[in-house]
């Protein structure tokens, strides 16, 4: 029997990852923040035997994630044979509301790629050191923004000629970040918790044809290289202007799908219209962005946090879900908490 318990965070993306080629890769180049407090903790265990899934979330038995489940085990046993001569039991806890658009599935893929990339160490007795873009590569397979995962606090996926080592098969820390951006909060307004409407792998499948592919593709490296030169020189107006316009084009994309799917809510409208009132009335370099989802990730520099989260308790609360709203801030990744018979040093 071993056992391997992974901790990892969710990601926001900035320059958005949308539609997908074959074998998980994407599209286009996106960059992300890793974050810190939004995250999956899994114990991954295993014992020789026949290959057997068992899956277990906030301690109930959820038999329903097993087909995804078994086909991500499946990919990646194409690297690791021995995955099918073991027996797995996954235990997992989110400190977030899973399917909800705050990327539930890249940090749990993210710390089953973490945590069988300890699978296979403890399974080689010269014990190399676990390859992150390998746990990368991995955690891909079962979701595509969990490449973005492993590593932080900024992290580029996707083919690119203006980053050096950049990749479709995994995700690659971005390393020119000025300091600014190095400390910067995520507060996520929850405007709607559960399950969405529309799962983000088949909003992917939508864009197979999309009248504004081409031009996506153009648009999303245009806006790599302008990001990373951004987040290099600590522009924060550019920033701004960029990351609330990939926000909006993401959702324009899914509203002109054939079929077309509305993913914002009154709410998330209204708290958009807040946000840039409060911008021009204050000075604060305060953004937004979206995921594929109802909720508002607040991006800031950590030196207007007292400011901000005062705005989002008098104004802004009252448009969450039960009042509820997370305060995050950018993190260095995924880890492993422990291990039977592994040193993760």
């Amino acid at each position: 029997m071993g056992s391997a318990t992974v901790l990892a965070p969710s990601n926001i993306a900035l320059v958005k990852y949308w539609g997908k080629k074959e074998g998980q890769r994407p599209w286009n180049p996106s960059i992300s923040f890793t974050l810190s407090s939004s995250c999956t903790q899994t114990e991954l265990r295993w014992e020789p035997g026949p290959f057997e899934l068992s899956f277990w979330f906030d301690s109930a038995p959820k038999p329903a994630f097993l087909p995804k489940l078994e086909q991500f085990f499946d990919r990646v046993a194409a690297t690791v044979p021995e995955i099918h001569e073991h027996r797995f039991e996954i235990r997992s806890q989110n400190s977030f509301p899973h399917s909800s658009g705050i990327a539930s599935s890249a940090s749990a893929f993210a710390a089953l790629g973490l945590g069988l990339a300890a699978f296979r160490q403890l399974r080689d007795p010269d014990h190399p050191p676990i390859d992150l873009h390998q746990a990368s590569s991995w955690a891909r397979l079962g979701s595509g923004s969990a490449a973005r995962s492993i590593e932080g606090p900024v992290v580029l996926w996707g083919e690119t000629e203006h980053f050096s080592g950049s990749n479709a098969d995994y995700g690659v820390r971005v390393e020119a970040v000025h300091p600014i951006f190095k400390h910067y909060r995520d507060t996520i307004l929850l405007i709607e918790t559960g399950s969405k409407s529309v799962s983000s792998t088949q909003g992917h499948a939508l864009m197979n044809g999309h009248a504004f592919g081409p031009a996506r593709v153009d648009m999303a490296h245009r806006n790599t290289t302008d990001l990373l030169r951004i987040l290099a020189s600590g522009d924060l107006e550019g920033f701004v202007d960029l990351v609330e316009s990939e926000a909006l084009v993401l959702h324009a994309l899914m509203m002109s799908s054939i079929p077309g799917y509305v993913l914002m809510r009154p709410n998330t409208l209204a708290a958009i219209e807040l946000v840039r009132a409060f911008r021009r009335e204050t000075g604060v370099p305060l953004c937004f962005t979206l995921d594929a989802g109802a909720n508002v990730h607040l991006l800031f520099p950590e030196d207007f946090e007292q400011t901000v989260h005062e705005f989002v308790r008098s104004t802004l609360s009252s448009l969450c879900a039960e009042g509820a709203y997370l305060c995050d801030a950018l993190g260095m990744g995924a880890k492993i908490l422990n291990t039977n018979g592994l040193n993760p040093a």
